[in-house]
């Protein structure tokens, strides 16, 4: 059941939750084994959070967001961004770039020293490249953690639900069928159908599996739609073999895109990142499962709808922009969970953070492993995140046996 609220709101049954009245103080995924959707095997465990939250280390969490850990997600953040401007095949003095920066501030002016050619490599190349892929892992994060919240499913991931493919698949269609020719809102427009499309597929899929497949149910769903949409993408390549050495780096991301992509993924970034963070304490009520979030006069399906939609959105415009990077959703949500607290009010904003810090790493080992030469991006977070799930998997299915 839900804690009362140290403010005292009052959370009632039939008293409506919204955005800025759900409780602070609810439960967190894993408090309340008990309390979910029975699979049939007479235990009772809801086995979208409850057991697999709690095999997490995370039991009832506080709901709100420490200063702290705010502050050490940021100072994480900064010193990657840091490290992302400094490092490349020309050095560029750390010092230089430090006076620079502050510089740009506004009402301070400072010489930073730097050559013409030094700052021409810092504000052309760098520091878009920096910020496109904090912009990108941040969605991705932000939004892995909302497909967790809306399917109650530790699993859940942009790639794994079939959103990314949906949406790579759609992107491919508009460029190979427009030979290229299409306006820049039109990439975002064909990603975010293609998205929302690949996971409502899953998601139809699962559900048709019934709920005595377990939690993997939803993601084996989502593997066979991301196979089937891949395998329509791959099709459609073969139609422009000229683009094809194009088309590829494309599929194993890249944020080197430049000012240009910065400028058009902002807005759809800040519209879902918004929409997603005033949802935290409504996954926060939804979490302790459909029945208990009714008495609490919760729109559930009101509630995933949304939240979906945002997803879906950020997704897109991440895939739009970068191309297909995967498991960044699926590693950094469960991190932040371990590390900082279990809430959605505590995971989907330090998400954000960490994905973005997260993503800025992977490319600065993408830059220099191979360095002349550069890795796609896609190998390297591949590296980190296949092993990682195939841990959660493991613990998923031991603690739902």
């Amino acid at each position: 059941m839900l804690s009362p609220r140290p403010e005292g709101r009052d959370i009632r049954p039939g008293h409506p939750v919204g955005p800025g009245d759900a409780a602070s103080g609810s439960s967190s995924p894993g408090t309340d084994t008990g309390t979910g959707t029975d699979t049939g095997t007479g235990t009772g465990t809801d086995t979208g959070t409850g057991a697999v939250w709690e095999a997490g280390g995370q039991g009832r969490q506080a709901a709100r967001l420490s200063p702290l850990v705010t502050l050490s997600a940021v100072v994480v953040l900064l010193a990657s961004m840091f490290a992302g401007l400094l490092v490349g095949a020309a050095g560029i003095a750390p010092r230089g770039v430090a006076l620079q920066l502050l510089d740009w501030l506004p009402f301070v002016s400072v010489d930073s020293g730097l050559a013409p050619v030094e700052l021409g490599l810092l504000t052309e190349l760098r520091l878009p490249r920096v910020l496109l892929a904090a912009i990108v892992g941040g969605l991705l994060a932000v939004a892995g953690a909302g497909y967790q919240g809306v399917f109650r499913n530790p699993l859940a991931d942009p790639y794994l639900l079939g959103a990314a493919a949906g949406a790579g698949l759609t992107t491919t269609a508009a460029i190979v069928f427009t030979g290229g020719d299409i306006e820049a809102i039109g990439i975002p427009a064909a990603a975010f159908a293609g998205a929302v499309g690949g996971v409502l597929l899953a998601y139809a899929l699962g559900s048709a599996a019934g709920r005595g497949g377990g939690t993997a149910t939803l993601v084996l769903a989502g593997v066979a739609v991301t196979s089937f949409l891949t395998a329509i993408q791959t099709f459609l390549q073969q139609l422009r073999v000229e683009e094809l050495q194009r088309i590829y780096a494309w599929i194993l991301g890249d944020v080197g895109g430049g000012w240009a992509q910065v400028t058009l993924v902002a807005p759809y970034a800040a519209v879902s990142v918004v929409v997603m963070l005033l949802h935290g304490r409504l996954l926060d009520v939804l979490s302790v499962g459909d029945d208990e979030a009714v008495t609490l006069g919760l729109n559930a399906a009101r509630v995933r709808l949304v939240v979906l939609l945002a997803a879906s959105l950020a997704t897109a415009a991440a895939v739009a922009v970068s191309g297909l990077i995967g498991f960044v959703g699926l590693v950094v949500p469960h991190v932040v969970r371990r590390l900082a607290g279990a809430s959605y009010r505590i995971v989907l904003p330090i998400s954000l953070i960490g994905g973005a810090a997260f993503l800025i790493l992977a490319d600065l080992v993408a830059r220099t492993v191979l360095a002349p030469a550069e890795l796609p991006i896609g190998v390297v977070t591949a590296f980190v995140g296949a092993p990682f799930f195939v841990a959660v998997l493991r613990v998923t299915r031991r603690v739902e046996t």
